[in-house]
């Protein structure tokens, strides 16, 4: 059964999409200890609350991306949108911080489905020569509810508290889900072969499936490492919280900016996809490593490079997955990719933290750097013995 091509006015809702779980997660995220501060045991209570929605995440991403290939990416993309939005209202009409924590659980499981939904979406609406644009372009918007999140979420806590946060956060699912409704075409599930327990693992175990989902797991450790620990290197330097958040706010855009560009030289030829994610692997350690100088000059190096590097992976880590995984099976394999970048989202801070703890935090980042350029000569030396693209 073949899928239409969609067009770019079906597309947008998608992007919304994405845009939504990203802005959701960092808005919220940025501004809970302000609601927090005042409580006992703050710190505690604002550590449970962040790994709610995470933990939610990790568990849930698989199960709904399995479920959209069963009865249909759309049905699943449209009632995560829809739970989300019914979990944020349920925080503005009662706010507390027994609901909050009901709230975030709830949030978190929401975007657990709407989120591998979408990407199976983009897949299956584009054929598989305009994979990487259409996932750069995906991406380009995730990045910009990640970097607009915090700031437009501090302002609307300024201006209305965190209830008024919560009340964008429910007209903004709800609105992007009538979009979807109105507007993104049904998709039906694919006639699926029986698969076994060890059919699965099989599967999950192949260098086509390990290779992009270790670079994206890798990109989105980086990419957490920056944003936490780059404005401690910037701090312990003497630079303030300007300049270390405008670093941060480099780092988001320089991966905004890559994305839509390295899909379409994907798409185009001009990179294949185990140099493309050989290179967004060996940029970001170089990033790492010039995290490593400190100063100014250091933070910024540092911040471009892991923009760009992870702007690299992303979309072609995407790609890669679509194109040798069967369209029946797109959304499961979705929901694991996405639980990979869930445990590099955690991982990447707590080792980097965790070698900071017991040497040095420049001992980290070298660290982490090792281990991307481990990984990137791994994922290089396999794809020479690999087609870039299997038949379909």
């Amino acid at each position: 059964m073949t899928t239409p091509t969609a067009s770019r006015r079906q597309m947008w809702p998608l992007y919304a999409a994405g845009f939504t779980t990203a802005f959701g997660a960092h808005a919220i995220a940025a501004n809970l200890g302000n609601f927090t501060s005042h409580r006992a045991e703050s710190l505690l209570v604002l550590g449970g609350l962040l790994a709610l929605y995470d933990g939610a995440e990790v568990l849930l991403k698989p199960v709904f991306g399995t479920l959209a290939d069963r009865v249909g990416a759309r049905p699943v993309l449209l009632g995560g949108l829809i739970g989300f939005a019914v979990a944020s209202a349920a925080f503005v009409f009662a706010h507390n911080t027994g609901l909050l924590w009901l709230a975030r659980l709830g949030q978190g499981a929401a975007a657990s489905a709407f989120s591998p939904a979408a990407s199976a979406l983009v897949a299956r609406l584009n054929p598989a020569t305009k994979h990487g644009r259409a996932f750069g372009s995906y991406g380009f918007y995730k990045s910009l509810g990640y970097t607009a999140g915090p700031l437009l979420g501090g302002l609307t806590v300024w201006a209305g508290g965190l209830p008024l946060l919560f009340g964008v956060m429910t007209a903004l699912a709800a609105a992007v889900a009538g979009w979807t409704a109105l507007t993104v075409p049904a998709v039906p599930p694919l006639p699926r072969a029986r698969q076994t327990v060890i059919d699965l693992a099989r599967r999950m175990t192949q260098g086509s499936f390990l290779r992009p989902t270790t670079a994206l797991a890798c990109a989105t450790a980086a990419l957490s490492v920056g944003v936490g620990f780059l404005p401690i290197t910037g701090a312990a330097a003497g630079l303030g919280p300007v300049a270390t958040g405008a670093a941060v706010s480099v780092l988001a855009a320089c991966a905004a900016i890559v994305q839509p560009r390295a899909g379409r030289a994907l798409d185009a030829g001009q990179l294949t996809i185990g140099r493309g994610l050989t290179a967004g692997l060996l940029t970001t350690a170089l990033g790492l490593a010039c995290a490593m100088l400190g100063g100014l000059s250091g933070v910024l190096a540092a911040a471009t490079l892991i923009g760009t590097g992870t702007g690299l992976i992303t979309p072609i880590g995407f790609a890669a997955l679509a194109s040798t995984t069967p369209a029946e099976r797109l959304g499961q394999t979705m929901g694991a990719a996405e639980l990979g970048r869930e445990l590099g989202d955690a991982g990447g801070p707590l080792l980097v933290g965790g070698v900071a703890t017991a040497a040095t935090l420049t001992s980290g980042y070298a660290t982490l750097a090792v281990l991307l350029a481990a990984a990137a000569l791994t994922i290089g030396h396999s794809a020479t013995r690999s087609p870039n693209r299997p038949p379909t």
